[in-house]
């Protein structure tokens, strides 16, 4: 035994002090970045500290000090920056999106009849494209930022190492009791944004909501505001609105119901209306709001001593009061000349 020992000693001893000059890692091979970064898988920014200064000593320090709030902020940084850029990538679609929903697909022909429509200047009908690009634009980028940037949000947070379950249960119960304690609110506004994505009726427009009929002066998400025939300004909020009839969209119908004497024949007053309705359809600048030619439907009811007729006129939108206005005058000069009575029908 003690030979045996004589002859290990001098060789455990160069050993020995090789050793401890060089530690052995029994994972990795010395001298490569799994040695100095003392990982089996290195970061990217680990690697590149080695391979720039070949540095053990370096190299360690870095991966023990630096490497993981550096790398917590390099990712940060990126997520924030894809996150600015999808954001505004978005906003740049939903603008263009909007806009060419505002203008729509109008034909030459039916945009000529719009300006008609709004007496012959576009600035209304602009108005209320401008008005809906722009509100349907707030909504949709305002919902795509709190999206994106939330996500965002969240990364970033998780890559901090916080436990996001609690705030997320944090934040569903905020929604909810924010939902419950603002429902009409909310209801205005969702009623109000499928009101505008379906274009039921914008500025300009002559609408009746059941509680109130006139000409609308603003739409918003949360309320339309219209004015009446008699110049009160009525403020609707869109929830509330259950259904809405629109006289200024396509195209509208003037119906005459003309009552004449019972005694008068019928088929020389059908002949007389469509005359003057013909007449007036070929008169400017009644024909660029007369979209068909008139037609006369005939004998709507027997009423007493009266014989109610029917005249039908296919007109531009929101301008049926005016031809109703217009058929009446002639209709009564074309009666005087031809000697026709007209009768007041019973009740």
């Amino acid at each position: 035994m003690s030979i045996v020992a004589s002859i290990s000693a001098p060789l455990a001893a160069p050993l020995a002090v090789s050793t401890a000059a060089k530690p052995f890692l029994p994972w990795v091979e010395q001298g490569t970045p799994e040695s100095a970064c003392k990982s089996q898988d290195p970061t990217m920014a680990c690697r590149l500290v080695w391979n720039i200064s070949k540095n053990t000593d370096f190299t360690r320090f870095y991966a023990t000090w630096l490497d993981t709030p550096l790398s917590t902020l390099f990712w940060i940084i990126i997520t924030f920056v894809v996150a600015m850029i999808v954001k505004n990538i978005a906003h740049r679609m939903i603008t263009k999106v909007t806009l060419r929903m505002a203008e729509g697909t109008m034909t030459d022909k039916v945009r000529e009849r719009s300006r008609t429509v709004f007496e012959g200047s576009p600035a209304l009908l602009n108005k209320r494209r401008a008005q809906r690009a722009q509100t349907l634009g707030s909504v949709l980028r305002s919902i795509a930022s709190v999206l994106i940037m939330g996500t965002a949000a969240f990364s970033i947070l998780g890559s901090l190492g916080l436990n996001l379950a609690p705030i997320l249960a944090s934040a569903s119960v905020i929604g909810v009791a924010v939902g419950f304690g603002a429902q009409n609110i909310v209801k205005d506004l969702l009623a109000g944004l499928f009101m505008l994505l379906e274009d039921q009726y914008g500025v300009g427009d002559i609408i009746d909501v059941g509680s109130a009929k006139g000409t609308v002066e603003a739409v918003t998400l949360r309320v339309t505001r219209m004015r009446d025939m008699n110049g009160i300004v009525w403020y609707v909020p869109n929830g509330e609105i259950k259904k809405v009839g629109n006289e200024s969209q396509n195209w509208g119908r003037a119906v005459l119901d003309i009552p004449v004497d019972i005694h008068e024949d019928t088929e020389k007053v059908k002949e007389i209306l469509q005359t003057t309705a013909d007449e007036m359809a070929s008169d400017a600048p009644w024909n660029d709001l007369i979209l068909e030619e008139p037609s006369v439907w005939g004998v709507q009811a027997l009423a007493g001593d009266a014989i109610v007729i029917r005249v039908v006129l296919k007109t531009a939108p929101g301008r049926q009061g005016d031809i109703a206005r217009e058929l009446r005058e002639r209709v009564k000069r074309a009666f005087d000349e031809a000697g026709v009575t007209v009768a007041t029908p019973a009740p």
